[in-house]
């Protein structure tokens, strides 16, 4: 009989590695509630309305910097991924970016009134410092943790980042809505017609909690050792390509893993536009901080519990129609954020977000781990991370399109409904049994 888990143990954090590695994730979750879904999209909408960019041209501009900063790391990151394999630089590469982020986070503190250019270059630099820090975050992972580890160290990571990002949403919530209590200016903080320095105090707390939590991963994880010949300058560039290509032709060899890969990537685009999207949306349609941001939070903290309650639905109706039970839900939450008019209407479309989003997307990885051979999934989930960078590219791109077709952002947010009914429509067409027989998996 084995011998019973500690507590930690059970929850991956049983050395001090693991627990300092699983900190980076605390440290940016921060960033990605803050600024890239809760506060900075409202504050961003100010500056661009401000700057003469009225009704759905500010959604258009937020739409569109999201969408040209993620094209770049898309293309970065296999490169980034490569360096990280063949050199040890991973400590250095992710306090590189961490520190372009929180600089760009910190820039956010010094945007006024009309100052549309800083405010697309600070956050820019922020997603960009998050998103590449990243690749080298969760390359330490298979060096730190064993195989029988690993799924355990990387969901406590999660929760973590749930409950960190959660936590200064929260103080964030506080700051804006209650700024008196912090001796500053009253009013909610986001808009030129009042002070906006609780809102940039708040940017400030972001960097300064990223920056902090996330040295003690630079300082209590070890640098990971590189296998073989350390190869150096272009030859790195170079052999990235290779292996990208090599391990795409590979994945042809299982065609219900490569039908997977892309329902994944199209899909999840979708997910992404919802999130990225959400705020900045509602408040072109006219709510406020108070009416949005506290929604946003409580999103943080109803993923917990679903994500696990989508795992126990997945053994009961099985993986793939659980995945799609999600999507048809976001094709709901399009069809209801078209009529949103209200802050209740906000409330129960960020409600029912937080039941599907943590859900859907950690069964999507599980259900893809089930299609690849055990042998090469590291090199295959490589190339999923690869198409993970790439979803979230189109859909802020067609949502900026169909605002300019339409000049209507509410026509946008329904033509999201497309990434979840083709993506879905793919996932369906999805052989699951014959994947898993592929693979020598009964």
């Amino acid at each position: 009989m084995p011998p019973k888990r500690t507590l930690l143990e059970s929850l991956g954090l049983h050395r001090p590695e693991l627990r300092a590695w699983a900190m980076y994730d605390w440290a940016t979750s921060a960033m990605q509630a803050v600024i890239m879904t809760a506060v900075f999209p409202i504050f961003y909408a100010s500056v661009a309305r401000s700057a003469g960019h009225v009704g759905s041209a500010a959604t258009k501009s937020w739409a569109d910097i999201n969408t040209w900063t993620l094209i770049g790391i898309a293309i970065a990151s296999p490169i980034l991924g490569a360096i990280a394999d063949r050199a040890p630089v991973k400590k250095r590469g992710l306090g590189l970016f961490m520190v372009v982020g929180v600089l760009g986070t910190l820039g956010m503190c010094f945007i006024g009134e009309g100052q549309l250019a800083l405010a697309s270059t600070t956050f820019a630099l922020a997603l960009v410092g998050a998103t590449c820090s990243f690749v080298f975050y969760e390359a330490m992972l298979p060096h730190i943790a064993s195989p029988s580890e690993v799924d355990r160290v990387s969901s406590a990571g999660f929760a973590l980042g749930y409950l960190g990002g959660g936590l200064l949403l929260a103080f964030n919530v506080v700051l804006l809505l209650k700024p008196a209590l912090f001796g500053l200016p009253s009013g909610e903080g986001l808009t030129f017609d009042q002070s906006t320095l609780p809102a940039r105090v708040g940017f400030v707390a972001v960097a300064v909690w990223w920056l902090g939590f996330g040295l003690i991963t630079l300082r209590g994880v070890p640098e990971p050792p590189v296998r073989g010949a350390q190869e150096k300058g272009l030859a790195i560039i170079v052999g990235a390509i290779k292996d990208l290509k090599s391990t795409f032709a590979a994945l042809r060899a299982y065609p219900q893993a490569l039908l997977m890969l892309g329902a994944f990537m199209i899909y999840n685009d979708g997910i992404s536009t919802i999130i990225r999207m959400a705020t900045v949306y509602g408040s072109e349609i006219g709510l406020g901080p108070s009416d949005m941001i506290p929604a946003v939070l409580l999103v943080q903290f109803i993923g917990i519990p679903f994500a696990f309650a989508f795992g126990w639905l997945a053994e009961r109706m099985g993986t793939k129609r659980a995945i799609l039970l999600g999507l048809a839900a976001y094709a709901v939450i399009s069809v209801l954020g078209w009529r949103m008019a209200t802050a209740r209407d906000f409330l129960v479309l960020a409600v029912l977000v937080g039941m599907v989003q943590g859900g859907t997307q950690a069964l999507s990885r599980s259900l893809f781990a089930n299609l690849v051979p055990t042998d090469r999934s590291g090199e295959f989930f490589g190339l999923w991370s690869v198409f993970e960078k790439f979803a979230g590219i189109l859909g802020p791109w067609f949502f900026s399109l169909a605002i300019g077709l339409t000049g209507s952002s509410r026509t946008a947010i329904l033509a999201v409904i497309f990434f979840f009914v083709i993506g879905g429509g793919m996932l369906v067409a999805v052989d699951v049994k014959k994947g898993r027989e592929a693979v020598g998996r009964s």
